[in-house]
């Protein structure tokens, strides 16, 4: 670690050598994180609408751990500025354990307080899995962001879709010894955080953050940056030799490429969180048992996460203005078929949440790229924290929204909303894009 204390940037190597360590452990921890995050979307409503006794309130589970995430998202940027990567999710998934932990006591003792507060302290593992993805794209180069995205989203696939097809033997599990069934899927969910929590703290060694500081020059937008973005301003921050930022921000503003990039995830993840959330809802309305809302959610989920590899692949080749186009068409084609379907119809149910999950995917990658590409090592956690907080608050308002929604009308009035909505990317990214053409002529973002 001596290279940290000195102004001498380390080996080009030594830093390849450390990023593909960092991916690796960023791999564990989204693993056991996707175990933790399918819990709540899958049996979240179910639960609250079992323990409510009606369900007009089934979308306050997810309003309310996408509360807790805004929070965690906040405090775990504004950490991992301070201390790195490595300290800040650590801290976050540990907090969603704990939070799992008190949905479980809470179903058990009947207790809707207890309940609503765990749920809140339950979305900080939510915000955390997020958050990981950006801890690739530290000491990677531009051309390559969206790749190192993708690494960490794909490696969400497997927990994240084994735990909806967990939800018939869990509760079994659960019900022997005394819990009810609805709260098995978040034994696992504390088990998989608290997990994966100890695997970063103990194995993000060194930290990526601090090390992309230590480079002289640090790796910024202006310095790393020669794939399809415009001029962005020069770094105005620079690291101290311990790594940690120097006091003050000196950047006053967001850039435009971070503020799209923001605008395109706020809008995908209302979009996607509207009409999961009444999903499970709406089949069991349909006479669906839990077997087949475990199969829709984690085909959802899969959809989510496995196109990620192409999905940073084409982000990194074609630009980012391609995939934001693909994300809004995609989450259109979601809505209608969502609307358009019977409810007795299985497979065309699944068609929809397949591809609300690849709309919600092309939005996060590229809108991720474009936060990175926006912002430098010294400012990056903080402006990235704060975005997660619109994407979170953006994910409460469609769980709640979704379920007053569906409530006074019907599933098909949600799906026809969230179709709109998604069309609102299109005029966003023009007019971005035209901002960038008079900044630069020759951008091709």
């Amino acid at each position: 670690m001596a290279h940290l204390a000195t102004n001498r940037p380390p080996e080009r190597e030594h830093v390849e050598a450390v990023q593909r360590r960092t991916l690796r452990v960023v791999v564990v921890g989204q693993v056991l994180g996707g175990a933790g995050l399918a819990a709540g979307v899958t049996v979240g409503a179910l639960l609250a609408e079992e323990m409510l006794g009606n369900d007009s309130l089934a979308g306050l589970p997810v309003a309310l751990f996408t509360l807790g995430s805004a929070l965690a998202a906040f405090l775990v940027g504004r950490s991992t500025q301070r201390v790195g990567r490595r300290l800040g999710l650590a801290a976050g998934f540990t907090a969603g354990g704990i939070g799992a932990v008190g949905v479980v006591v809470a179903a058990s003792t009947d207790s809707l307080p207890l309940l609503f507060v765990s749920l809140f302290l339950y979305g900080s593992g939510s915000a955390t899995n997020l958050q990981a993805r950006y801890a690739g794209t530290d000491l990677a180069p531009a051309n390559r962001r969206g790749t190192a995205i993708s690494v960490a989203l794909t490696s969400t696939t497997l927990g994240a879709v084994a735990g909806p097809n967990l939800v018939v033997p869990l509760g079994h599990m659960a019900e022997g010894v005394g819990i009810p069934p609805l709260a098995g899927p978040f034994v696992l969910a504390a088990v998989a955080y608290l997990a994966a929590g100890t695997a970063l703290l103990v194995l993000l060694r060194p930290d990526p953050l601090l090390l992309a500081r230590s480079l002289t020059p640090p790796l910024t937008p202006s310095a790393t940056d020669t794939s399809d973005r415009t001029s962005l301003p020069p770094a105005s921050e620079t690291a101290t030799e311990d790594g940690d930022p120097p006091a003050g921000p000196r950047v006053s503003r967001i850039s435009r490429e971070a503020l799209l990039g923001g605008a395109v995830m706020v809008l995908t993840q209302v979009s996607m969180v509207a009409i999961m959330t009444m999903t499970p809802v709406h089949l069991k309305t349909h006479h669906h048992g839990l077997g087949a809302v475990g199969l829709v959610i984690s085909i959802h989920i899969g959809s989510m996460y496995l196109p990620s590899p192409l999905t940073g692949t084409a982000v990194d080749r074609f630009g980012r203005a391609p995939l934001v186009v693909a994300a809004a068409i995609t989450l259109l084609a979601a809505g209608l078929v969502a609307a358009l379907a019977p409810g007795e119809s299985l497979p065309l149910v699944v068609l929809a949440l397949a591809l609300l999950g690849l709309g919600w995917n092309f939005g996060l990658i590229s809108g991720t790229a474009l936060v990175v590409d926006g912002t430098d090592t010294a400012t990056r956690p903080g402006v990235q924290g704060s975005i997660d907080v619109l994407v979170a608050l953006a994910g409460a308002t469609g769980g709640v929204a979704s379920g007053a929604v569906v409530s006074a009308s019907s599933y098909a009035t949600l799906a026809i909303g969230v179709a709109s909505l998604s069309m609102v990317l299109l005029p966003i990214l023009a007019w971005a894009r035209a901002s960038w053409s008079s900044a630069s002529p020759t951008s091709n973002s």
